[in-house]
């Protein structure tokens, strides 16, 4: 049964109208003009390029990892090495090349400029060529929303494809929306331009701008003072003598009131009873920081930011914990969003490429954002001690990184059976004997209990005896 009502107008002319669609009566935020005045903001204004990393950069930094639950690990495989992300419960993978391959965070951070502009365009590029018989992901190429010139969308609201160029007399370029990933922040109806997170902050951002220009206007206007010249008395003489003098000392003075500098070799030579001064401003000057300082909180408030303002005049530290909870919260909502669209038009596209639209598909999880608890290794003892998580190479290699330490070497340190005890055994005698059966020796009694120890085998007891082996360099010197 085909929909009766309908979320775009076609009785609207082209496309549709942009300013009917999206509601917005600021002609200076209405597409395309939007994108120049959200350029400006993220660049020219420190508070707005503070909130915009504060949004994005824990985003980028959490873990994004493959879950392969209920999948055949062949198509888990295939999605994690073609994304270039780990598989959640598995060691980390050996480091590939990069040059030429997919870069999942390159990718994650263009996608978050939909934040800034309110929608951000990918297309996708697949590879049939280095791998007969499967389709690969060989990149994501954005689509700036400066090139996009038309959006198409059907009567229901969805979306058919992208237009670009055209602008400026060159040819046009249509993406059909089956090749097309398209990220829209807070979608409503037909609207795929989308709402930037800046929309709201916009009317605080110009206002301080105003300010901002008062303020500097006022420094360099009133920060110095004013130069002012007062003529003296003329000398005695005849009328006309004394009209000569003062035009020619208000030329004087009018000409030092304009070269007046600062410096080591500054100065001024005045007539008897002439003066010159800097002179202030009377009363007091307007108080701008007040305002500006206004304007940067609501900027933060926007986004749920309160803690970058802390620590200035407003609220305290202790407020910080409660602050940063919705504000992770915000994060982990958006992190979760963009999940599901790279989980519906990325991976499950490239399962159905490659096995058909009836093979589960693994999914793209992120890790939480401000995670209240931490990870210690206390935390991990009372874990393995309550039996809530069993030691095994995951969990291994997890640990290792987390801390910071050495791989763990690929030869186990104690047999685990007694198949491998007796090969360990058989390890150390050959070792044993190459030192035995030769006039010079020609392992040290470290490097053989090395050896021995990485095969696993035991040193001490009826083990294998090293004892007669030089223990240093200086022993097999002698």
């Amino acid at each position: 049964m085909s929909e009766t009502g309908y979320q775009v107008d076609s009785t609207l002319p082209g496309w549709m109208d942009w300013v009917a669609e999206t509601n917005e009566d600021n002609p200076d935020l209405q597409w395309p003009k939007s994108i120049n005045v959200f350029d400006r903001m993220r660049r020219e204004d420190p508070q707005v390029k503070s909130v915009l990393r504060a949004v994005t950069l824990p985003i980028m930094r959490t873990e994004w990892a493959i879950d392969g639950t209920g999948c055949r690990p062949e198509v888990v495989a295939h999605i994690a090495a073609d994304l270039g992300l780990p598989i959640k419960g598995q060691p980390p993978m050996a480091p590939l090349r990069t040059k030429g391959r997919f870069s999942f965070k390159e990718f994650l951070r263009l996608a978050l400029l939909f934040l800034v502009y309110g929608h951000s365009y990918f297309e996708q590029v697949y590879d049939q060529t280095s791998d007969p018989g499967r389709t690969h992901l060989a990149k994501l190429a954005w689509r700036p929303p400066r090139t996009i010139s038309n959006i198409e969308v059907a009567r229901d609201g969805g979306l058919i494809a992208i237009e670009q160029g055209g602008l400026l007399g060159s040819g046009k370029v249509r993406i059909k929306v089956k090749d097309l990933v398209a990220f829209v922040h807070e979608r409503e109806g037909a609207n795929w331009l989308g709402e930037s997170l800046l929309r709201s902050a916009y009317k605080m951002w110009i206002l301080k701008d105003r300010v901002l220009r008062i303020q500097a206007l006022t420094a360099e206007r009133n920060g110095l003072g004013m130069p002012v010249f007062t003529v003296g008395e003329p000398p005695e003489g005849d009328f006309d003598q004394m009209v000569e003098w003062l035009d020619a000392e208000i030329k004087r003075g009018l000409e030092i009131v304009k070269q007046a500098r600062a410096g080591e070799a500054a100065g001024v030579s005045l007539s008897k009873g002439s003066t010159f001064q800097f002179v202030g401003v009377s009363g007091k000057l307007p108080d701008t920081d007040k305002p500006i300082r206004y304007y940067d909180e609501q900027i933060a408030r926007a986004v749920l930011a309160h803690f970058l303002n802390l620590g200035t005049e407003t609220g305290s530290w202790a407020l910080g914990s409660t602050f940063a909870n919705f504000f992770t919260d915000s994060l982990n909502a958006v992190a979760q969003n963009i999940a599901d669209v790279i989980q519906q038009h990325v991976i499950e596209d490239l399962v159905d490429l490659n096995w058909g639209p009836n093979e589960p598909a693994p999914r793209l999880v992120p890790a939480a954002i401000g995670e209240q608890q931490q990870i210690t290794a206390e935390a991990i003892k009372g874990l393995i001690e309550s039996g809530a998580v069993q030691v095994d190479d995951g969990l291994r290699a997890y640990v290792r990184d987390k801390f910071g330490l050495p791989v763990e070497d690929l030869l186990p340190n104690t047999p685990d059976d007694a198949e491998s005890r007796e090969l360990a055994r058989f390890v150390a005698e050959v070792v044993q004997k190459i030192y035995l059966g030769t006039d010079k020796p020609v392992l040290r009694q470290d490097e053989a209990r090395e050896i021995i120890r990485r095969a696993g085998a035991d040193i001490t007891g009826d083990g294998p005896d090293v004892s007669r082996m030089p223990s240093t360099e200086a022993e097999e010197a002698a």
